[in-house]
């Protein structure tokens, strides 16, 4: 009797002491959560004031040495003067990162002794994370492969598929791109559908993409095999310190993590410079190089999220990479993830 008495109090005292723990990190969850909201709140009252400060190339949500949420600045280079220690009792935590750019360039051929080659004219149907472009730029990536009831589109950014805002509509989209010898039209796999217009003249954008019309025979929805494989269809939204992922065509299957959300940046392109806000920004500085753009950034962890889509990468710096929220994308074209 006695025996069973200590059992079944043991069993309480283990079920009371589980249900302590798990409130206690429900209720660190929501205050963290509540304080990213805060920061968020400040950083986006302050953020035209701070951008308006010579040096700074952007701000967004994220973390300080200390990991408490913080203001995020960034600057083009040491030394930027005028950037404030604090923002209505919000810490401000300044970080060189150098201009941006969109990454449409390539910085020559993937190297490491892989038999695959993403730069190469792959069989079709062709993976996804390979190089691709419009007739008249160099070359970029092929992010994914999306549908919907039309058909299936493969997904990658307006300045890899529509020339920054060039077009038209209905031209032949390439793979691989120009810069690794592809040609018009023996190497088409599909024609331009739709893309944003970027702009130019100082006003927000949120996404850089393009969608070009294919087809199963032509364009397959996974990886080559030495990548993460297929995206999952279900998105999952940016969180600071998420492990992420993405096959390109330049640095191929590269990890890392999302060092900052909610981001404002401005972007240099050919045309000009355009604002971007509520970007994603991604570290190491080797997540992604040029001819990397149009990368489809997905979930890196081991659990329910793993390789579902998070962002469309676009542009970086020296330090990091810049990615789009991929449910603006997809919300954009009216499209959904053609995967897992």
């Amino acid at each position: 009797m006695t025996r069973r008495f200590f059992s079944k109090l043991l069993l309480v005292v283990v079920a009371v002491f589980g249900l302590l723990v798990l409130s206690s990190m429900l209720s660190a969850q929501g205050r963290s959560q509540d304080a990213f909201e805060r920061v968020k709140e400040v950083q986006e009252k302050h953020t035209d004031r701070l951008m308006a400060i010579e040096g700074v190339e952007g701000t967004a949500v994220g973390l300080d040495d200390s990991e408490r949420p913080a203001v995020k600045v960034f600057l083009e280079n040491p030394g930027v003067r005028g950037i404030p220690r604090e923002l209505d009792g919000v810490p401000v935590h300044p970080v060189v990162t150098g201009k941006f750019y969109a990454l449409p360039k390539p910085e020559g051929k993937p190297g490491g002794g892989t038999k695959i080659d993403p730069t190469a004219r792959l069989p079709r149907p062709v993976p996804i994370g390979v190089s691709t472009g419009h007739p008249d730029i160099t070359a970029g990536t092929i992010g994914c492969r999306v549908k919907d009831a039309a058909g299936v589109y493969a997904l990658s950014n307006n300045h890899v598929y529509a020339d920054e805002n060039k077009g038209p509509i209905g031209i032949n989209v390439l793979q691989p791109g120009p810069y690794d010898g592809g040609r018009d039209p023996g190497d088409a796999i599909g024609t331009l559908a739709a893309f944003n217009t970027i702009k130019f003249d100082g006003s927000d954008n949120t996404i850089d993409a393009a969608i070009a019309l294919s087809s199963t025979a032509n364009l397959g929805n996974a990886t080559p095999s030495n990548g993460y494989g297929t995206p999952k269809s279900t998105t999952a939204a940016a969180y600071v310190g998420q492990p992420v992922q993405k096959y390109g065509r330049t640095t191929r299957l590269t990890k890392g993590k999302v060092y900052a959300i909610n981001a404002t940046v401005d972007v240099g392109y050919d045309s000009g410079t355009a604002r971007f806000v509520n970007q994603i920004i991604i570290t190491p500085g080797t997540f992604s190089a040029g001819g990397d753009s149009g990368s489809l950034v997905v979930d890196a962890s081991r659990g329910s999220n793993s390789r579902k889509p998070v962002g469309l990468l676009f542009a970086g710096s020296q330090f990091f990479t810049v990615a789009n929220p991929i449910d603006a994308v997809l919300g954009a074209f009216g499209v959904t993830i053609d995967g897992e």
